[in-house]
């Protein structure tokens, strides 16, 4: 009996240590800088699950669908960097890494979140590597960590523990092995999220590699270890199974540090940002340094009130608006310009913003937080102009120019505003360039579509409504700056351009609906159908019927007034999504409204415009509760990311401040989720936001302590400093 009990106790000492020890590793997951204020509230994991439920989703995903949710990654960046350091479980996803997948791969150094990069992927190994055709190692999000500027896993099938961490153009591994023995990095060069074209790799000197790979563009590195290799074996070099093993020499310790500098001009450009921001300096110091960027960044809005989960989602939200877009340009200057030509410059090089998603909100939170990057980036995008003879555009649409118009208007003019203003003017009037189909759009003031008998999601098009309203509201875009540059001819023919958004609004059916080449309405309608490109892109027509950021009023009109336009916008939000409509990134549905993706993100503030800021409170309150950090572990998001455009969103609305017209200089004012927000500009001034009343339904606005006629509010709040006292009812 003794026994008995001696075994029944020993089992329930090994249950309960199992449980805590299950609470203690599941507590890590989110690594925490007892220093640091506001990173600690970041949780990079967030937007890493799947998005399972039906009834958020809109429809049943096919067998073996990931809905398009997320597809963000957790691994160490610092903002707008060159280098994203992150771990790859499944190549060909979106950001490589899915919280569901058992299997680490790789760890890459470069990410955004859209099927693309994820370049020089490399694992740290163990025992003996011949014969092996494909390493990786599986994992447990127990024995998984990760901040703003860190991330640490164990790979369980090598016990080795990696930590990383980064600066803008290099990253930083520690590798601590079981032993000083049998210890390998493959270098899996032929892999990546775009097509490998070509790849080579070179030991330099005892402890040292460098080389590059192709995948349309150039991505140089140059890494250094801190022990000699024994080593270098390459299998396959320039095949699409290829890989390269750097062996590492037995003995000394058994912790290894592996720094990598990144270039998109030259190894000996990626040698020099790697000497120039990480040089002799050790992990614990790299790591450091990323958490006080990130501290710095996001202490400028300080919230007090909300929730712990309402704290963590904004700070998180916060930190993806500031990952895109990406460094280019190296420590000297250098960077590969639109011609694939090396060039200098005086100013920082970035990618392309993705502009279809970012233009809405996320590209004004960067102007308004981090003025000279938004600048660097206009100036980047005037380059790509000044080679190819059009501002690029991104996807779709020509919004290029409310990004820049806006811009300007709110203060940033440390460009060539004239010359990017006339490459602007081209975009908007040259065919060839970043408008398709801008003749028809000038010569009918709208594009057409094919008749097509049976359409489906997939059938291809023109996209004709979203160009026309998307070009028209470009056109409003480009008039602002035409104006403030005293262009009046262009002023008055953009203004009147910009009303071709009446010519896709059909008043019989009360929808944007598409037209063929000769005028006639498209007869195979149905309003409810999710296109890819046919007349609406990704969308439906209920979706892209409230488009008109620059003229409301008008809109409104053309629905009959106020009431048959309330009539119409509580439909969309209240007629069931038809399940058996699958478009896979047409999901997260409320009614027929999508937030899951962007062109209807306007749609819940429409309310504002007819009087009835308390309909789109109501909304705005059930997308933040219900499509942020949601599943079974909270880390789910509805939609993807889009380069920080779904974050962006967020962090306006929790602040009660948003950037309804991107081109104009004004904000609709809503209620804040926080009961204070103090907001730091560069320019030393501060922005008080204070939420009074106890209810979500907006009452009065004050600035300054003077009540305010309707419910914007100039930029001159941020450019001036400021208190905004958003008042509730109780």
């Amino acid at each position: 009996m003794n026994t008995l009990r001696y075994a029944l106790s020993l089992l329930i000492l090994l249950f309960v240590f199992s449980c805590a020890k299950t609470i203690k590793q599941s507590e890590t997951l989110v690594s925490k800088n007892e220093n640091s204020t506001y990173t600690r509230y970041v949780n990079t994991f967030i937007g890493t699950a799947p998005l399972l439920d039906p009834k958020i989703i809109g429809y049943t995903p096919p067998k073996d669908w990931r809905v398009w949710a997320g597809l963000v990654y957790p691994g160490s960046s610092l903002p707008n960097a060159m280098v994203q350091l992150s771990p790859m479980t499944e190549y060909g996803s979106g950001a490589g890494y899915e919280y569901e997948d058992t299997l680490i791969y790789s760890f890459t150094h470069t990410n955004k979140g859209h099927w693309n990069l994820c370049n020089i992927p490399v694992l740290p190994v163990t025992g003996p590597t011949q014969g092996k055709e494909s390493f990786y190692s599986r994992y447990s999000h127990a024995q998984e960590s990760a901040s703003p500027g860190y991330y640490g896993v164990l790979l369980q099938d090598y016990q080795v523990q990696v930590d990383l961490t980064s600066t803008l153009r290099a990253g930083y591994h520690q590798y601590t092995y079981p032993s000083s023995k049998e210890r390998s990095i493959v270098f899996d060069l032929s892999k990546a999220n775009n097509h490998v074209r070509q790849w080579s790799i070179q030991q330099v000197g005892k402890n040292a590699v460098q080389g590059h790979q192709d995948v349309g563009e150039k991505i140089y590195f140059y890494a250094t270890l801190s022990t000699e290799l024994s080593s270098l074996e390459k299998r396959g070099e320039n095949t699409r199974k290829g890989l390269a093993i750097l062996h590492l020499k037995d003995g000394g310790k058994s912790v290894v540090d592996m720094k990598i500098g990144l270039s998109f001009v030259s190894v000996e450009n990626a040698k020099q940002n790697l000497e120039s921001e990480i040089g002799d300096k050790t992990f614990q110091a790299i790591r450091k340094e990323a958490d006080a960027t990130w501290e710095t960044l996001l202490s400028k809005i300080q919230v007090k009130g909300g929730t712990d989960k309402q704290r963590e989602l904004f700070y998180t939200s916060l930190y993806r608006s500031f990952l895109w877009p990406a460094l280019r340009s190296d420590t000297n200057g250098e960077y590969t310009d639109a011609k694939g030509n090396k060039a200098k410059a005086d100013f920082k090089y970035y990618t392309e913003p993705s502009l279809w998603d970012t233009y809405r909100n996320n590209l004004i939170l960067l102007g308004i937080v981090s003025p000279e990057v938004a600048v660097d980036v206009i100036k980047s995008l005037k380059d790509v102009g000044e080679r190819t003879g059009f501002i690029p555009t991104f996807f779709h649409g020509d919004h290029a120019a409310p990004f820049i118009a806006g811009s300007y208007a709110r203060g940033l003019d440390g460009f060539d505003v004239k010359a990017t203003y006339n490459l602007l003017l081209r975009n908007a009037n040259v065919k060839g360039g970043a408008r398709p189909y801008i003749e028809e759009y000038i010569q009918k003031g709208f594009i057409s579509d094919p008749d097509i008998a049976n359409p489906h999601v997939e059938t291809k098009g023109k996209a004709g409504v979203s160009k026309t309203l998307e070009y028209a509201y470009d056109d409003y875009s480009l008039a602002q700056l035409a104006k403030a540059l005293g262009d009046t001819a262009n002023y008055r023919v953009l203004m009147k351009r910009s009303q071709n958004y009446r010519n896709v609004f059909d008043p019989k059916t009360r929808f944007m609906r598409g037209r063929l080449a000769n005028g006639d309405w498209i007869q195979n309608f149905n309003p409810q159908y999710p296109y890819y490109e046919y007349m609406y892109r990704e969308a439906n027509a209920w979706q892209l019927s409230f488009f008109a950021l620059h003229d409301m009023p008008g809109l409104i009109s053309m629905y009959g007034g106020a009431k048959p336009f309330e009539a119409k916008l509580d439909s969309l939000f209240t007629l069931p999504w038809n399940p058996n409509y699958i478009a896979r990134n047409v999901e997260s549905m409320i009614g027929q409204y999508c937030h899951g993706n962007q062109p209807d993100h306007e749609a819940p503030f429409s309310y504002y415009f007819i009087n009835k800021p308390e309909k789109s409170q109501h909304m705005l309150d059930r997308i933040m509760e219900e499509l942020y950090g949601i599943g079974e572990n909270g880390l789910a998001l509805c939609g993807m990311d889009d380069s920080g455009e779904m974050s962006s969103w967020y962090v306006f609305n929790a602040l009660g401040v948003y950037p309804f017209s991107p081109a104009d200089d004004r904000y609709l004012v809503t209620v804040p989720i926080f009961d204070e927000v103090r907001w730091t500009m560069p320019n030393g001034k501060q922005v008080l936001i204070q939420k009074a009343g106890k209810d979500r339904a907006l009452k009065s606005i004050l600035v300054n302590g003077q009540a305010q006629k309707g419910y914007f509010v100039s930029h001159d709040l941020f450019r001036n400093g400021g208190e905004l006292r958003v008042v509730t009812g109780n």
